[in-house]
């Protein structure tokens, strides 16, 4: 027999973070648990609609070290966790350096800022690095109010939303559809 999805405990508007520290469902530190989740969901779309071996491994490998950053998010860090939890490593934040250098390499200047939009990939891609800097947002609530963050997860955000703006330029040259400039009225 399966176990339920649901559990109840949570209808009060209140839910428990790793370590069971009860905290309002409103907490600063579910809404940035939240959003990096939501980021995993969009992280699969893009997967989806690029469709690419080139990236197949690639955008998995980032869903995984968002899935460690939620945890890290998701737990209290003044209780020590009955499980052990995965860790982001320097090379997490190496390996997105290469990828952007490696994308930017073959992308032409950029001349101007460049507006979302042309193909629906790059826009969702667009959509990605806007989530992307909105956890990073949060995070950094985070740590203004003094609760835990890992610095690796604050520089690995960073880091991300630079590949995901990196990586609509690339979708858009590899897609052949031409960047918007932004033109602004003057």
């Amino acid at each position: 027999m399966s176990t339920k999805i649901y559990t109840k405990t949570g209808d009060g508007g209140s839910t428990g973070l790793i370590g069971g520290t009860k905290v309002p469902k409103s907490d600063l530190r579910i809404d940035a648990y939240g959003t990096v989740d939501e980021l995993n969901s969009w992280i699969g779309l893009i997967n989806d609609q690029l469709n690419s071996p080139e990236f197949k491994n690639e955008l998995k490998d980032i869903q995984d070290r968002l899935f460690t950053i939620g945890s890290a998010l998701a737990c209290d860090a003044e209780k020590e966790p009955k499980m052990k939890l995965p860790d982001l490593h320097e090379t997490d934040i190496k390996l997105l350096e290469v990828k952007i250098d490696e994308m930017t390499a073959q992308l032409p200047e950029m001349k101007s800022f460049i507006l979302p939009g042309g193909h629906v990939t790059v826009s969702s891609i667009h959509i990605c690095r806007t989530v992307c800097r909105r956890a990073e947002r949060l995070t950094v609530g985070m740590k203004e109010l003094n609760l835990f963050v890992d610095e690796k997860i604050l520089r690995y955000l960073n880091r991300l939303s630079d590949y995901l703006f990196t990586l609509a330029r690339y979708a858009a040259e590899k897609l052949k559809v031409e960047e918007i400039p932004w033109k602004p009225r003057v």
